[in-house]
């Protein structure tokens, strides 16, 4: 099975079928970010602190590459905000949302469909920073991402991260129900394609499931370590769309960090 062109799709579907995470920025947002007054997330509902992308807090003139953060919110705010951005997004219909915004208001900003696996489209030391929201859960190696993100960024350019803590997969989701649900029921990490019976996986396909990998803190923060980087920043954050998992209730269910290049 490509996992790749299957999560593409059902993502697509996704995007089309209006998911929080697909809906686009209006045009006073666009215009508050012009005028320096903007945020983005990473992770949940928490925005991310300015001094994350540089130590005065400005993106102006930084040369941004924003990986899976298609749909119309992080990579448009950015290139307002003065950043000349590129947006390399998996789904076709979450990119066009980014190219609309471009397109409306004129922004600096480029959009190629593609995998954040693969960046070898790119130059070395391409990039002032790279921003990744909660997507490195719909691949397989992670490891490949950190090292790519290593070889587009220049020297002492920052790598800005959000990701699962991966607690979550040990449990059922349980959507719409906080009291039940929390009996441990994967062992970690996990290929969760793999973890369901093949009635569960045939069904799953069926219905435009995004398949995802859970991951280690070794993968997630140790494989940022070892691909050149050191970590600036760290600070969780709690999952504030309906669909959170259940124990979402209780402890919060994501991280973000700010890494810098450091070889």
């Amino acid at each position: 099975m490509d996992m790749i062109k299957h999560n593409r799709e059902a993502w697509n579907r996704l995007s089309d079928g209006g998911i929080i995470w697909g809906i686009p920025v209006d045009s006073e947002t666009i215009s508050r970010a012009r005028a320096g007054d903007w945020q983005v997330q990473l992770a949940g509902g928490t925005p991310v602190p300015h001094a994350w992308f540089d130590v005065d807090g400005n993106v102006t003139n930084k040369d941004i590459l924003c990986l899976a953060s298609g749909g119309g919110q992080q990579a448009p705010l950015l290139a307002a905000a003065g950043a000349n951005v590129t947006s390399l997004e998996l789904s076709d219909s979450m990119l066009a949302k980014d190219r609309s915004l471009a397109t409306e208001h004129g922004l600096d900003l480029s959009c190629e469909q593609g995998s954040m696996t693969d960046l070898s489209r790119f130059a070395d030391a391409s990039f002032d920073l790279v921003f990744l929201p909660v997507a490195a859960c719909y691949v397989p190696d992670v490891h490949v991402i950190w090292r790519e993100c290593a070889r587009v960024l220049r020297p002492n350019g920052r790598l800005l991260v959000g990701v699962i803590n991966p607690l979550v997969n040990l449990f059922e989701e349980n959507e719409g129900e906080p009291d039940i649900g929390l009996q441990v029921v994967n062992e970690l990490p996990f290929a969760e394609i793999e973890v369901l019976s093949d009635e569960e996986r045939a069904a799953a396909i069926e219905r435009g499931m995004v398949f995802v990998w859970s991951h280690t803190l070794t993968d997630l923060i140790g494989g940022q370590l070892s691909a050149g980087f050191r970590i600036l920043a760290f600070t969780e954050a709690r999952r504030t769309d309906p669909r959170a998992p259940s124990i979402n209730k209780y402890t919060d269910t994501y991280f973000m960090t700010a890494a810098e290049l450091v070889r």
